[in-house]
């Protein structure tokens, strides 16, 4: 899946003079830059695996562009990527640049990654028309040998950052390279900023209150080998949650009334909760690596609306706390909005799209789970594998939706021993106050789901009754093999 002329007595000599030197030397060659590319599984699961792609220059020059393509084996696709903008003919994929990463500085790199669906590694890589492995440009260039699997990012330490870059706080790229450097770069934070994390472990507490605007966000953005880790929490903490002295929160990644940034392309591990966004908004999180909490992956909360969760891959959450292990959580219980209901009393972290992102296995709860008084949100293209989920606080579904107009579609999950499962998605409508139609006027279209022989229904519609006037939709063009029961238990709509 990331170069004085002395004068002479006569004219014969002049002309000696000049000629021999011409004679003589040989043109310098131009400064030019050296691609190669290199693929590297990173993660691997029953039905796929995870690849980091590392487009390396060993030239001279900066490179200002490249492209990385190869061909997969029949069977095997790239279900979703990130950092990069992926095209496909066939069995053939192409993926360059974006405006952010297309610069490859002499002796450094950049990299983007996908997500495959089948085993099949990838064949006749080139970078820029050479082969990846270096060289040449050829019409038929050989195939490199397959990548070997390396361990995930949890499995072995990652080499200490380099303290040599220093950040420059006040311009527009600041480069990071150590805990305490983030942690600087976080909180001093402009808009317009793109925060570039080199490849290595930060072990700290990393949260930002810095506000980004439309025109200008803020970016926080690295390699998938760029790993932020929380040891915490420690301390006393407040009723609610809030940046405090004196206390972590143990979260790997916090933006607290932080809105539009963008954080892309790096991991977040071995922390108390993964990416914890509070009342922040128009928030873009993209190809990022949740992995190892002990509690949530990814949490939209406090009126963060309007945000994207794409490209992404969340898995082993709930290490600690199982039935609290959510992959992805949308908005707050109605139990928890006296502290996070800043909006009329209510967490409304609306119009969220989560987009063809990969989300278990060992997901302990929910693989997303949609909690009530939120609106209109796109959960589209994602990948769902139910294995491990606890079967803790009713976690047994990959998907819980008590929000409001929710469009579910395109999604492929699956279940497999082992775990507790008993249907692909849920709705349910608890009463709050304020009160809405909690778990009503949502649609599910397109979606494949394969129940492994064990969940009851695809889609488990709880109340009609409670949904009158905003019905659930379900349409035929769903799909579910290995169902006790079937489809859904409501009628479908052609």
């Amino acid at each position: 899946m990331r170069r004085p002329l002395l004068a002479a007595a006569g004219a014969v000599a002049t002309l000696l003079a000049a000629a021999v030197p011409a004679l003589l030397s040989t043109p310098a060659a131009a400064a030019a830059p050296r691609l190669t590319a290199t693929v590297t599984q990173v993660s691997v699961w029953d039905a796929g695996y995870g690849a980091d792609v590392a487009v390396a220059n060993s030239g001279d020059a900066a490179a200002t562009g490249w492209t990385v393509e190869f061909d997969l084996p029949a069977g095997t696709t790239v279900s979703s990527s990130w950092s990069s903008t992926r095209t496909q003919t066939g069995q053939h994929y192409r993926f360059t640049n974006l405006s952010w990463n297309g610069t490859v500085s002499p002796g450094a790199s950049q990299t983007f990654g996908f997500n495959a669906a089948g085993r099949g590694t990838p064949l006749n890589c080139t970078v820029n028309g050479a082969p990846c492995s270096g060289g040449t440009a050829s019409p038929s260039p050989s195939a490199p040998p397959s990548p070997s699997a390396s361990p995930s990012p949890s499995a072995s330490p990652r080499p200490s950052p380099s303290p040599s870059v220093s950040p420059s706080p006040s311009g527009p790229i600041v480069d990071v390279a150590t805990a305490a450097q983030l942690s600087s770069a976080l909180a001093a934070a402009n808009p317009g900023q793109t925060i570039r994390l080199a490849p290595g472990t930060y072990r700290g507490a990393f949260a930002s209150q810095r506000a980004g605007t439309a025109a200008a966000p803020i970016t926080l953005t690295g390699p998938r080998t760029a790993v932020l880790i929380n040891d915490g929490p420690s301390g006393t903490a407040p009723s609610c949650p809030a940046p405090t002295a004196g206390w972590d929160s143990g979260y790997g990644l916090w933006l607290f009334g932080a809105p539009y940034w963008n954080l892309t392309g790096f991991t977040v591990a071995e922390s108390k909760k993964g990416i914890v966004l509070d009342n922040s908004h128009h928030v873009v999180i993209d190809g990022v690596y949740v992995h190892h909490t002990e509690d949530e992956g990814i949490h939209f909360r406090r009126s963060s609306a309007d945000g994207i969760l794409r490209n992404s891959v969340v898995e082993y959450t709930g290490l600690v706390q199982p039935g609290y292990g959510e992959g992805v959580y949308l908005g707050s219980a109605g139990s928890n909005w006296d502290c996070h209901g800043n909006s009329g009393g209510v967490d409304r972290s609306d119009r969220v799209q989560v987009l063809n992102n990969r989300i278990g296995p060992n997901v302990a709860a929910e693989l997303i789970d949609v909690k009530e008084g939120t609106f209109d949100g796109v959960i589209r293209g994602n990948t769902f594998n139910g294995q491990g989920i606890s079967g803790q606080n009713s976690a047994d579904s990959w998907i819980d939706v008590k929000g409001i107009g929710y469009l579910i579609e395109g999604n492929t999950g699956t279940f497999a021993a082992p775990g507790t499962f008993v249907n692909g998605y849920e709705t349910h409508n608890p009463v709050t106050t304020p009160a809405f139609l909690n778990g009503c006027g949502n649609i599910w279209r397109a979606n494949t789901s394969d129940l492994g022989g064990v969940g009851q229904y695809a889609i488990k519609i709880t109340s009609t009754s409670k949904c009158a006037g905003n019905l659930n939709v379900v349409y035929g063009s769903n799909t579910v093999t290995d169902a006790v029961n079937g489809l859904t238990n409501i009628a479908v709509t052609p």
